[in-house]
């Protein structure tokens, strides 16, 4: 993201910009932001006000923002700056895809520094904007993105059947839709998300 050098001239604008960056992720945003937008001394305090809050190394949060069942992926876009997207296993439960009951957070991103947090799993990969929907406050594979990148994983063959059952079922993307993309993957992924085909 590109500097704002009125930002950092006005810090009153450079807090106004924050609060517009911390707005898209659920009210959290970054250290690297703070310094970016130049309003190191509003957040500064903020901290000691109460109207911030800290979550974590780097990770800070305007204070009143409502708590949600997703603030964690919201959480982990604000680190990324918005260029992730939560994927494989943690999409497939966004989706309703499959019963993985995820114990991480899989985030996909193609630039960043790798947060230190035993919960995260992140998996250093460009994608294209048709691999990725909104969810909101982040983003998030496309159903069919996560049906592949499953498949790719190797995650078990019941596992995936039970994926692409869900998937063809919901209506979260076509049978034919699926088979189209597998031509492009290696010829034994191709396979298991054939047989799941099969069964679904």
């Amino acid at each position: 993201m590109a500097e704002d050098p009125a930002a950092e001239r006005n810090p009153e604008r450079g807090w106004r910009a924050l609060q517009q960056l911390a707005g898209r992720h659920a009210g959290y945003f970054t250290t690297r932001q703070v310094l970016r937008t130049g309003c190191e001394i509003q957040v500064r305090d903020g901290l000691r006000d109460g109207s911030v809050i800290r979550e974590g190394v780097g990770l800070l949060r305007l204070n009143g923002w409502p708590d949600g069942p997703l603030d964690e992926y919201a959480m982990w876009s604000a680190w990324f700056d918005g260029a992730a997207a939560v994927s494989h296993h943690s999409a497939a439960e966004l989706h309703g895809l499959g019963r993985l009951r995820p114990r991480f957070v899989h985030i996909s991103a193609g630039v960043g520094r790798y947060p230190l947090s035993p919960r995260l799993v992140v998996l250093r990969r460009a994608l294209s904007r048709s691999d990725v929907q909104s969810a909101g406050a982040f983003l998030v594979t496309t159903p069919l993105r996560t049906v592949l990148d499953l498949a790719e994983a190797g995650i078990g063959q019941t596992a995936l059947d039970e994926v692409v059952a869900d998937a063809v079922a919901i209506d979260r993307c076509a049978s034919d839709e699926i088979r189209s993309a597998s031509s492009a993957l290696p010829a034994p992924t191709a396979a298991r998300l054939h047989r799941a085909l099969t069964r679904a």
